[in-house]
């Protein structure tokens, strides 16, 4: 009996490294440079798609479903891919026009896990409603992408401006 506690301890402790090291594997088997040019795609496309109205291509960028969350400046919370999607009625309102954006200052973190990552932007998105500015300028931009089936997708947005 005496001779198996060692061989137990040894074996528990082979175990535990084991489990040890993969973890911290996990993200030295990613290339993070290509992760977040993928990432930094991703996130543009999120907000890129308005110039041509290309839903197809916003809706490849977000999450399909219902723990989807954007924050939007003016307290408006939006909880899910349906909820989301009922703004559709404005983006492709022909008085809507998409004129031109740019994300400055991007920072993105990747998790040791390699399927998170999470950035801060500062976004102009600049558009026209029935001809007159309807813009988002200086605007703190956050979100949250998850990795799914090996695809970056966004799971979260924040939007905020600073107060003057």
């Amino acid at each position: 009996m005496k001779k198996l506690l060692p061989l137990k301890f040894m074996l528990l402790s082979s175990l535990f490294i084991g489990f040890v090291s993969c973890d911290n594997d996990a993200k030295s088997t990613i290339n993070i440079s290509d992760e977040k040019r993928l990432i930094e795609k991703t996130i543009n496309n999120s907000i890129g798609w308005a110039k041509e109205k290309d839903l197809k291509l916003l809706y490849s960028a977000i999450a399909n479903d219902t723990a989807y969350l954007e924050v939007h400046p003016n307290d408006r919370v939006v909880k899910g891919f349906e909820e989301f999607r009922k703004s559709e009625a404005f983006w492709m309102n022909p008085d809507f026009n998409a004129i031109r954006y740019q994300i400055r200052d991007l920072q993105i973190n990747i998790s040791k896990s390699g399927d998170v990552a999470w950035w801060y932007g500062m976004l102009d998105d600049i558009n026209e409603w029935k001809g007159q500015p309807a813009n988002w300028e200086n605007t703190r931009w956050t979100g949250v992408l998850e990795k799914r089936d090996g695809k970056w997708i966004i799971v979260q947005m924040h939007f905020s401006f600073a107060s003057k």
